[in-house]
């Protein structure tokens, strides 16, 4: 199911660039332990699927280049750095290995077009994507998590194959608009946030509320949505203090990993 990008002989990696960036500074550290955690836990949740899922986030104080994961690792695999550094025309900048094609083309695009997206999570994860398969909006806003995404989603309704070039990168974006979750019809879910913590929240409690949801529509008795006024009110309060709940989300997840899993961190 995947594709390297230099499969698709799209573009070539070069060791660097004129007026190379400085790529080791602290910010830049986090930005990769924090993605590979990210990864470490997404496994554990069994939110990935194969090596062809992907993680992308916009390297700090670098804004035209973005961190992702190499091809042919599983998440569980991934370190702070085994993480690639690419530019937005597909030239790794710092890292062995070249991204998946698609990770280039939907991660590329987004973060170029979208700039307040500095965090992009891609997956298939299993309910999340069951409900992108579905007639109608994918959360029916009948379970008090899904109201944390009340107003936030948008739809891609125009599934078109493999994301195997830059088209299908803009679509996506396009799609997204304003929202910060895009299903994917047919296809699976992008998270897109101003962090990697936020990110991760996101991502962690999306597939919580489509889990609930296809366990309520599996008992065949109606489900019911929250009055709108009422969702509309319950996401606001969600909302406030949100990014600081995230964070503790992602310290969290990395003491589990610092304990259990200290590899993701080299």
């Amino acid at each position: 199911m995947a594709h390297s990008l230099t499969d698709r002989a799209a573009h070539s990696e070069v060791p660097g660039r004129p007026n190379r960036p400085d790529l080791s500074t602290a910010a830049i550290r986090t930005a990769r332990e924090d993605l590979a955690a990210c990864f470490r836990m997404a496994a554990r949740n069994g939110f990935e699927e194969g090596i062809c899922n992907h993680f992308s986030a916009v390297v700090p104080g670098n804004d035209d280049l973005f961190i992702v994961n190499p091809y042919g690792y599983a998440f569980r695999e991934l370190t702070a750095s085994k993480l690639l550094i690419c530019d937005f025309n597909g030239t790794v900048i710092e890292g062995d290995g070249t991204p998946e094609a698609t990770a280039f083309y939907i991660h590329a695009e987004i973060h170029r077009r979208l700039p307040r997206a500095k965090v992009a999570f891609h997956t298939h994860m299993r309910y999340a994507t069951a409900l992108s398969m579905t007639d109608g909006p994918p959360l029916i806003w009948a379970g008090q998590t899904a109201l944390k995404f009340y107003g936030r989603t948008a739809v891609d309704e125009h599934y078109n194959g493999l994301a195997l070039d830059n088209r299908e990168g803009a679509r996506i974006a396009e799609a997204a608009g304003d929202a910060d979750i895009v299903f994917m019809k047919h296809h699976g879910v992008l998270v897109l946030a101003p962090t990697s913590a936020e990110a991760w929240d996101d991502l962690y409690y999306l597939e919580r509320a489509a889990e609930v949801q296809a366990l309520a529509m599996s008992t065949g008795r109606t489900v019911s949505p929250v009055d709108p006024a009422i969702a509309e009110a319950a996401y606001r309060q969600m909302r406030e203090g949100d990014a600081d709940s995230a964070r503790a989300h992602l310290a969290a997840i990395r003491r589990q990993l610092d304990a259990e899993e200290p590899q993701y961190r080299h």
